[in-house]
């Protein structure tokens, strides 16, 4: 197992990918704190099939938005199992709108969710690895939208932007003390937030058609290039995004 020993905290672990990520850590042998914001159940239930295939597993509610509770979080991650080394920034939303629709509460909503909590939970993650010694390891779910545009999905695509240019900033100034921040931009994935694409034929025979490997990804995907850079077979990466799309971002290339 890559991971046995380490410690890892996956936020958004509930559902789709955050649960897919949550599994596969504990597979490799890491203990796995994950938060939800309102499905308990569907957390437990990823924790309970942790503990059942011989795993630890610890559950905490938490909204990423809020500064203090990111902090908890770790807190209690600590708290349980003594110390941290793999944060996953995976908690997101997607509220698509019309650029000239979209409303304040819309853009503070999405911004606080997807880069503000990312980003305090990464410093809160930053100050244990420091204080433990011996580095960590930072990955954040982003997308293929921090770099492709999305038309009627411009606060989504700001928001994973600017977590793509906080990756590269954050790299430099973490490095010091043995620690790694990288992105993964998954492309079409099987998750709830994709379920109307994929439940529209047209819609989703469109979208396969820029896909060059013509499937929809799984959350597995996403958590199987988790487990690699949180490892050390990927110590010397740091400082950019990992595309995990299919060959949707060739896609880019022609815009």
């Amino acid at each position: 197992m890559q991971l046995e020993g380490k410690v890892a905290v996956v936020t958004g672990g509930s559902l789709g990918i955050g649960a897919g990520v949550a599994r596969r850590l504990a597979a490799e042998g890491a203990a796995v704190a994950l938060d939800y914001y309102s499905h308990r159940d569907a957390a437990d239930g990823v924790a309970a099939s942790i503990t059942a295939a011989g795993g630890k597993a610890l559950v905490v509610q938490a909204d990423v938005a809020q500064v203090a509770d990111v902090q908890r979080l770790i807190s209690q991650a600590v708290s349980r199992f003594g110390r941290l080394d793999i944060l996953v920034n995976n908690a997101g939303v997607e509220q698509p709108a019309p650029f000239e629709s979209v409303t304040e509460q819309q853009w503070d909503h999405q911004i606080a969710v997807d880069l503000k909590g990312a980003f305090f939970a990464a410093q809160a993650a930053w100050r244990q690895f420091v204080a433990q010694g011996g580095g960590g390891v930072i990955i954040n779910i982003s997308s293929v939208h921090e770099e492709l545009p999305m038309v009627g999905n411009s606060v989504y695509c700001a928001a994973k932007g600017g977590l793509r240019m906080l990756t590269r900033t954050l790299a430099s100034e973490v490095a010091r003390h043995n620690v790694r921040i990288v992105n993964i931009g998954p492309g079409a994935i099987a998750t709830p937030i994709n379920q109307i694409t994929l439940d529209d034929p047209a819609r989703k025979a469109a979208l396969l058609s820029e896909i060059p490997l013509k499937r929809i990804g799984t959350p597995e995907d996403i958590a199987n290039a988790v487990v690699w850079l949180a490892s050390d077979q990927a110590s010397y990466v740091t400082g950019t995004s990992l595309f995990v799309d299919g060959g949707l971002m060739i896609y880019a290339g022609s815009l």
